[in-house]
């Protein structure tokens, strides 16, 4: 992204199940590809659908044809056209390679930058003002030689983190 400070990536990877269980689905590109996708299948406590993609990367595992694969990627980015930026042109990348995971004959790992990861890291702002406000823990860092004022100046940084991809959300 031409934003080198929004670097944050939400990661998936499917199919997220057991080898016991997958034995009994065939999956098949658009199955995985709808699977990377899915808040479900995120790496991280985020809906990638309340923020909107930079870029996202696919690679899959397996016999697959490239051409499938670009098909279904195109296909899921007209889908999800609302929840990628539309002032990056051709913000989807995708690769493959024929060896497949021992667990599974088709799989996928998606990697996204999207600013949906604010969520995350409100979240954690919030729980480090509440131990700020209790002055819980603290100790910790200034016995290593952190000052109070230092333990400022990285909160204030997430907040700036969480207003620019506010911003570049629009």
């Amino acid at each position: 992204t031409p934003f080198p400070q929004l670097h944050f990536f939400l990661s998936s990877i499917a199919p997220l199940s057991s080898a016991n269980a997958q034995q009994y689905r065939a999956m098949n590109v658009a199955d995985i590809t709808v699977q990377m996708f899915d808040s479900r299948n995120m790496m991280a406590a985020c809906d990638p659908a309340s923020g909107k993609y930079f870029a996202v990367a696919a690679i899959f595992r397996g016999k697959v044809s490239t051409k499938e694969v670009e098909d279904q990627m195109v296909s899921m980015h007209k889908k999800c056209e609302k929840i990628f930026v539309n002032w990056i042109p051709n913000n989807v990348l995708t690769a493959s390679t024929d060896v497949p995971l021992v667990s599974s004959p088709l799989s996928g790992t998606f990697t996204g930058n999207t600013t949906a990861i604010q969520s995350l890291h409100a979240r954690i702002l919030d729980s480090c003002n509440k131990m700020l406000e209790r002055k819980a823990f603290l100790h910790w860092y200034t016995d290593e030689g952190m000052e109070d004022e230092e333990i400022v100046l990285s909160n204030n940084a997430i907040k700036a983190l969480i207003d620019s991809y506010k911003i570049n959300e629009e």
